[in-house]
């Protein structure tokens, strides 16, 4: 019983993010992006991003897919290729992605700083356990594992995005992009899965004691 609500609760969790077809749609733009700003430059390039990013949002909405995630991947692309012509340059596009990955290591790090893990707060808002699982020292323990992954994987993609940008070398920074999407989530994801499953064990025994 245990193992199948963690495993519900880990695809509500991947769910909010998008889903795996959520990491598979932000990709696209990227490999759109990319070779169209080497062959025609940067104009194209963000008129190739754009509409990519265009007929994602509409075949999300026709499948009735979560709007949430839909919307944002779409406002990030405009928001991204905002930054490209504001600059005039192309590895702007990736500036957005960049700092917002250092943002969200910071804040993942400052949640587990102060006690109050990130990942833990999501998976309660997702599961009803709201509260519950603050007094239980393992359930906490978990999420602070879990959450300091994830801080980890927005590090390691700022670190190595930020070289490569200041390197100006566009066709890495999307190989970058890529390379750091899906399998660092994919980690994150399992470490979080694992968290989940902890923590529900240990809320179990805790209701025993009590």
């Amino acid at each position: 019983m245990v193992e199948e609500k963690t495993k519900l609760d880990g695809r509500a969790l991947l769910d909010q993010m998008g889903g795996i077809s959520g990491l598979i749609y932000s990709s696209l733009p990227v490999l759109a992006f990319v070779p169209v700003s080497s062959l025609f430059g940067l104009g194209p390039a963000i008129g190739a991003a754009l509409g990519v990013a265009t007929l994602i949002l509409i075949w999300r909405l026709i499948r009735r897919e979560s709007l949430q995630p839909a919307i944002s991947g779409f406002f990030a692309v405009g928001i991204s290729a905002l930054i490209a012509w504001w600059v005039g340059e192309s590895r702007g596009y990736f500036a957005y992605g960049i700092w917002m990955s250092l943002v969200y290591a910071a804040v993942f790090i400052l949640s587990v700083l102060i006690r109050r893990p990130i990942v833990g707060y999501a998976w309660a808002w997702l599961s009803g356990h709201v509260g519950e699982w603050r007094g239980v020292r393992r359930a906490v323990l978990a999420f602070d594992v879990a959450t300091c992954t994830w801080a980890l994987v927005f590090a390691a993609r700022f670190l190595v995005q930020r070289h490569l940008y200041d390197a100006d070398d566009v066709g890495m920074l999307g190989v970058a992009r890529i390379a750091m999407g899906w399998p660092l989530t994919g980690v994150a994801a399992l470490v979080t899965l694992f968290a989940i499953r902890s923590a529900r064990k240990a809320l179990a025994a805790q209701e025993r004691v009590d």
